[in-house]
This record gives structure tokens, C-alpha cells and sequence, in this order.
């Protein structure tokens, strides 16, 4: 895979807003009872919603091949999965629901994920290209696997957990903050690949990603 070094505007951004995050707590921030996280929660699945909808407009909508379409869809998919998982698959909205109707939501997500390129040749033979050729923001990616470690430390409390976490009272303050940079910067990563597709000529500045 090939490496784009640029440090661009919104991975610094994103950067600082990371190193601040353990502060939060030492400022004391109100939790209301847990309604802060909550509404952070909801802000969350709010993005991943609009990341699966762009997503799936560029993969519809834009002038691409068959095969490129075919790899957008997929990757959509793992925007619908990661909804899913936020949400607990339906379970924070719909409580009361049978927890089968919930199980089955996940195994169908999940399953059409792995079994998308399983039986889909062409996919793979996309992600394999992708993956020896394709140009990838290396500092923005860079980001987003930090933050996601981080977020996952502070949840499952790892042993680099008591760096970001100041007060064991905000552990799920710091860990829903910890996924905005994450989904934020996987959304510009997934948007920069976007703009780099080579669109099909006869079609090509019909679609635009501003």
C-alpha cells in the first residue's frame, strides 16, 4: 500500500482534540446522571448513519465500474455494522424487544460483511489491489487506530487505561469521546479514497463529493 505523508488540517484537528480528551475529566464536566454520555451516543450513531448514507450514494450514484461499485457497497456495509454495534443492534432504542430479534439483526449484518467477499471473487481481487495499491493518508489512519486503542483501553480497562483515564467516574465520558476522532477520522480517510477513484471518462464530473 502506498502512503500519502501529508498532515492535513483536519488530522490535527482531530490530533488535538484527542490530547485534550483526558482533561475533560479534571475539569469536573457534569454527567447529569449518565445524559451526557448518552447524548454523545446518539450524536454517534447520528454520524455513522450519515457515513452509511454518503457511502452508499457514492457506491449508487457515482460514474464507477461494476467492480468498483461492488467494493463501495461492501464498504457501506461495514458503516451499517458499525451503527449496529453502537446502538447494540437496536437494543439501546428498542429495550423491550425480544433479544433474539436483536441477535439476528447482528448475525445478518455481520454476516453479509464476511460473506460479501467470501463468495464474490471480484471483491476480493478489489481488496487485494486496493490493499498493494491503493494511497492511503498515512497520519489520518495513523489517528484513527490510536484513538480506537485508546477507546478500547479505557472501556476494557488495559493497562495504558490510567494515562487517559484521570477519574474512574468518566470512564464512559472518555471512551464515547475517544470514538469521535476515531469515526470522524475514518469517515476522512474512507472520503479522501473516494476522491482518488478514477471515475469512468464518458460520465466523469457528474458526481461530486464536495
Amino acid at each position: 500500500m502506498k502512503f500519502d505523508k501529508r498532515l492535513t488540517p483536519m488530522t490535527v484537528v482531530l490530533a488535538a482534540f484527542a490530547c485534550i480528551i483526558p482533561f475533560f475529566a479534571d475539569f469536573s464536566l457534569p454527567l447529569y446522571h449518565g445524559l451526557l454520555v448518552e447524548v454523545i451516543e446518539n450524536v454517534q450513531a447520528l454520524w455513522l448513519l450519515f457515513a452509511f448514507v454518503f457511502t452508499l450514494r457514492f457506491a449508487l450514484a457515482a460514474p464507477l465500474t461494476p467492480e468498483r461499485k461492488r467494493f463501495w457497497l461492501w464498504a457501506a456495509i461495514w458503516w451499517l455494522v458499525l451503527l449496529g454495534r453502537s446502538v447494540s443492534w437496536g437494543r439501546d432504542y428498542f429495550p423491550h424487544e425480544p433479544r433474539l430479534l436483536f441477535r439476528a439483526i447482528s448475525v445478518l449484518l455481520i454476516g453479509a460483511l464476511v460473506l460479501f467477499p467470501l463468495f464474490s471473487s471480484v471483491l476480493r481481487q478489489q481488496i487485494s489491489h486496493r490493499l498493494r495499491h491503493q494511497t492511503l493518508l498515512l497520519w489520518s489512519f495513523a489517528l484513527v487506530v490510536v484513538s480506537f486503542l485508546i477507546s478500547d483501553s479505557v472501556e476494557h480497562h488495559r493497562v495504558i487505561a490510567h494515562f487517559f483515564l484521570h477519574k474512574r467516574a468518566y470512564q464512559d465520558l472518555i471512551e464515547e469521546l475517544y470514538e469521535f476522532p476515531f469515526m470522524i477520522g475514518l469517515f476522512y480517510v474512507c472520503r479522501d479514497l473516494m476522491r482518488r477513484e478514477p471515475l469512468m471518462p464518458h460520465q466523469r464530473g457528474e458526481t461530486s463529493l464536495a
